[in-house]
């Protein structure tokens, strides 16, 4: 490699660096409420149910957002839909910020899925294109970093900075974090005029592909959001607030290790992984309602879950990218959709189960659906060793 050909590999690591500051970002705003689920609902006087539909929203949107924006500017450079992206996430920061009344705050929360849906459909598999070929594995899986980081740094940071100046600051820091990615995509990231459109037709195929997929990742992605969207409001009722933050940090960490092992486990068996995965969430969540009541227990049972869950999206990825492997875009495009769509389903039909009886009974409903997942992925394992 000349000098001039390591210094442009230098500066498209900077462009890798600068879409992962993107999706930390939008993670982070996406999720966010998780943390502040109480004081949010305090502001509006709304039951956990209904403060729910923060998370409900954004991903509704984000479902039918990505390959409708995917569709829609196929024909458009991809450096500047990410930029556009950024400008719409800043502005659903400021938004969620300064909201006097619930229906504007689930506004924001609408300007956010249009966000998540488009920027992680174009922005995940960029990687190719911004480094060398034999630094593509290694750029992918920095971008997808930014997923557990969000957990890890973006949301404890954010909840306990919303414990301590008010839940709206929080989110007027993630609208400034905004500008900040928007900065670094413009500076960094170069043009990247759209090489292979993404036709309706092409989505069709890779959905028709990709049904087993999409039915694991419905179930598992359902019982992790039914339950860990109040998973604030559980633990405020044995564990001293000021402490969620820091269980929130350690689940994120937990959610970063079991990234890595999933990350290298699924090369040798995507349905055993995501088998272990779903089996550690459905262990958590069916035992929080009994040995989470102290907080050893819970914190202990936290870290179960996290690794579990930071394996999920890895493994979800892999099954899709094996089912189409002829057209990667769609495929994330089908993964971004199919994930975010049921990650709002999960979050409202654990919202109506928490208002109709208990968080307690959220957590065993979403636990049985966990460890479901959990058997028809050794039951489709075992099929296919079968033949």
């Amino acid at each position: 490699m000349t000098v001039v050909e390591t210094r442009v590999a230098g500066v498209r690591w900077f462009a890798v660096v600068a879409v992962t500051l993107g999706i930390f970002t939008i993670t982070t705003t996406e999720i966010l409420p998780i943390g502040l689920l109480t004081p949010i609902g305090s502001t509006f006087s709304l039951t956990p149910g209904r403060t729910g539909w923060l998370m409900t929203m954004p991903g509704l949107v984000a479902g039918v957002a990505a390959p409708v924006i995917t569709v829609a500017t196929a024909r458009l450079d991809r450096r500047l839909m990410l930029c556009a992206l950024m400008v719409l996430l800043a502005v659903a920061g400021f938004l969620a910020a300064a909201a006097p009344v619930y229906w504007i705050e689930l506004l924001a929360r609408f300007l956010v899925g249009l966000t998540v849906g488009g920027f992680w459909s174009i922005g995940a598999g960029l990687a190719a294109r911004l480094v060398p070929e034999r630094w593509t594995v290694r750029a992918t899986a920095v971008i997808f970093s930014a997923v557990p980081l969000g957990s890890v740094v973006g949301v404890p940071a954010g909840t306990v900075l919303g414990e301590l100046a008010g839940w709206r600051t929080s989110f007027a820091v993630l609208g400034v974090l905004s500008l900040v990615a928007l900065t670094a995509l413009y500076l960094t990231v170069p043009p990247l005029p759209p090489l292979q459109v993404t036709r309706l037709v092409v989505l069709r195929d890779a959905l028709r592909r990709s049904k087993g997929a999409i039915v694991v990742t419905c179930m598992v992605v359902t019982a992790h959001f039914a339950t860990y969207t109040y998973v604030t409001p559980f633990l405020r009722e044995d564990v001293r607030p000021e402490l969620i933050g820091v269980f929130l940090l350690v689940y994120g960490a937990a959610g970063l290790v079991g990234n890595l092992i999933a990350g290298t486990a699924v090369a040798r068996s995507v349905h055993l992984t995501f088998a272990g995965c779903a089996a550690c969430i459905a262990t958590a969540t069916l035992l929080l309602p009994v040995l989470g009541r102290s907080t050893a227990g819970a914190l202990a049972l936290l870290i179960v879950w996290g690794i579990g869950y930071g394996g999920v999206p890895v493994c979800s990825m892999n099954m899709f990218a094996k089912a189409a492997p002829a057209s990667r875009e769609a495929a994330t495009v089908l993964f971004t959709g199919s994930f975010q769509a049921v990650l709002s389903t999960g979050a409202l039909l654990g919202g109506l189960v928490v208002d109709a009886w208990s968080v307690s009974t959220v957590m065993v409903a979403g636990g049985v659906c966990a460890a479901l997942t959990a058997g028809v992925l050794l039951w489709s394992r075992a099929q296919e060793a079968g033949t």
